[in-house]
């Protein structure tokens, strides 16, 4: 109890971009991926964003954002449901999420908001289950209602989504590797990290491949993943180096001419 509110007072001014939960779906599989601070300052806090249920002909993720409190509840609600009901393919069970996400804001945004704090509940949902053709993405907003990922959209952000993007935006489509997923995935989420302080290591990793009912996990803390982040940072600067200069002579030139006088 003391270390909840604790959690509580220290997210007083808390926002979903305290977050960094990445899905993609491409045709091997799904990636999730999510960090696990959920404070900062001073005193900063870690916990685990990714929920993960299997069982035979059923495998699915979850990923929030937002105040904590909300995701527990949320997830405790569900994981209640979870055990009375037998959801055959993944938009049911999405849906079973979002009554849950509703039936919590029904409970608690009023008192939050008048406390000062921000019902912001957004949900990445990942997984397949046995009557689904193929696994599936999608990301649930706090009104409860949803849109899945598909051709086009390969992969959603919640939380700090600003500075992530552009690699996966490059480099990521359908057609990529898991391994390929995983790798632009860590980059951005390494991007975010150097230009945010309100995400960090540890990193959660969840895997799907296609059609195994079988989801695995594993956890990166920084030292495991130093080497990649310093030589992605070396090869940007001397992928930047080798750009030409060519087409910046008319702007320099000018610049001698009009502004220093030669």
């Amino acid at each position: 109890m003391v270390e909840d509110l604790t959690i509580l007072a220290a997210t007083k001014n808390y926002r979903s971009s305290m977050t960094y939960c990445l899905g993609i779906k491409v045709k091997e599989g799904l990636l999730a991926l999510a960090d696990t601070r959920i404070t900062s300052g001073t005193d900063t806090t870690t916990k685990k964003k990714i929920t993960i249920e299997q069982k035979d002909g059923f495998s699915l993720f979850i990923m929030t954002s937002g105040l904590r409190s909300t995701r527990d509840k949320a997830i405790t609600y569900f994981s209640e449901i979870m055990g009375k009901t037998e959801f055959n393919k993944l938009y049911k069970a999405v849906n079973a999420f979002g009554e849950q996400v509703k039936r919590v804001a029904s409970e608690d945004k009023a008192s939050l908001e008048k406390a000062g704090f921000h019902f912001d509940l957004n949900t990445i949902i990942g997984g397949q289950l046995k009557d689904d053709d193929e696994h599936k993405l999608f990301l649930l907003y706090p009104e409860g209602n949803w849109v899945e990922l598909g051709q086009g959209a390969p992969y959603t952000i919640i939380g700090n989504a600003g500075h992530g993007k552009a690699i996966l935006n490059r480099t990521v489509n359908e057609d990529s590797s898991l391994k390929l997923a995983l790798k632009a995935g860590f980059l951005s989420f390494d991007s975010t990290r150097v230009s945010s302080n309100n995400v960090d290591f540890p990193i959660d990793v969840a895997l799907y491949r296609k059609d195994t009912f079988h989801m695995v996990e594993q956890r990166y803390e920084q030292k495991d993943l130093q080497a990649v982040s310093t030589q992605w940072a070396e090869e940007l600067k001397a992928a930047l180096e080798h750009i030409p200069d060519e087409w910046m002579d008319s702007a320099f030139n000018k610049l001698e001419k009009e502004v220093l006088g030669d």
